[in-house]
């Protein structure tokens, strides 16, 4: 039997229309990728989705769908402000941060969502997270080794002021002056002088470290710079005046890991 070429032509287009509809009714047919992150082969964890397959092409939904994660948390946690959380995607975040000192981007997704679901982590390298991921993270049942490698690993958030500090010393200390020097000579100076003078009697008084305690109130109760320094891991501001708190926002470093363990040398000098 000799075909022609139309019976062929549609013999063909028969086969292989018909081919991809029956994979299709048979669920083998697929026009893009499911995003499902390996499983995790033994351990604990053993057949949950695996945290280190997060790739940079995976949407926040797609985090969702397999970590059970809502992509409102993600967009808290790296500050993401998008019409469309749930399309957006992992691979965003390097654009968005491209200001920050370290790498904020896939390996901060991998991680972040490891210790929001308490699931094992590499820590040999380093990831980074910026502060609102970390302050997350610290409400959740971190290990020890967890919350000491975050405490190292946290960059502030996008857009923050480094140094607040700074304009508020500013100020202070130009006011000062003026209200001294224009209305009478005598009397400002030791009206205005005497809270200036109260402040670190308070501060001796209480000796407990808070928002608002500065550098020059630790010196004041006998901590050296050096031990300042060596708790901080950095060198202290020159700036004596600046507010611990406001310095290790700016640093990246957690004041709350920082606040204690200086709590502790001004105490050795009581």
């Amino acid at each position: 039997m000799t075909l022609t070429s139309k019976p062929l032509a549609a013999i063909v287009v028969v086969i292989l229309f018909g081919g991809i509809f029956f994979s299709s009714a048979m669920g083998w047919w697929q026009t893009e990728s499911t995003k499902e992150a390996a499983k995790i082969t033994a351990g604990e964890f053993a057949g949950q989705a695996n945290p280190a397959d997060i790739r940079g092409s995976y949407t926040f939904g797609d985090v969702d769908k397999n970590f059970g994660i809502p992509p409102a948390v993600l967009a808290e946690a790296f500050g993401v402000k998008d019409s469309d959380l749930a399309a957006f995607s992992v691979k965003s975040l390097e654009g968005m941060y491209t200001g920050s000192a370290q790498e904020i981007g896939t390996a901060s997704v991998r991680m972040f969502v490891a210790f929001y679901k308490g699931m094992p982590y590499d820590l040999s390298t380093d990831t980074y997270l910026p502060e609102s991921a970390a302050t997350i993270l610290r409400a959740r049942n971190l290990t020890s080794e967890q919350a000491a490698y975050l405490a190292k690993h946290t960059v502030p958030n996008l857009g923050a002021a480094p140094a607040p500090s700074a304009p508020q010393a500013a100020p202070q200390a130009t006011q000062a002056p003026s209200t001294q020097s224009t209305p009478q000579a005598t009397k400002a100076p030791s009206a205005q002088s005497t809270p200036k003078a109260e402040t670190p009697a308070a501060s001796s008084t209480d000796r407990t470290i808070k928002g608002a305690t500065t550098f020059a109130d630790v010196l004041g109760w006998g901590v050296s710079q050096a031990t300042i320094e060596k708790v901080l891991g950095t060198s202290m501001p020159a700036a004596q005046v600046t507010k611990i708190k406001d310095y290790c926002t700016e640093k990246g470093l957690n004041f709350e890991t920082i606040r204690p363990a200086l709590q502790a040398e001004v105490d050795k000098v009581k």
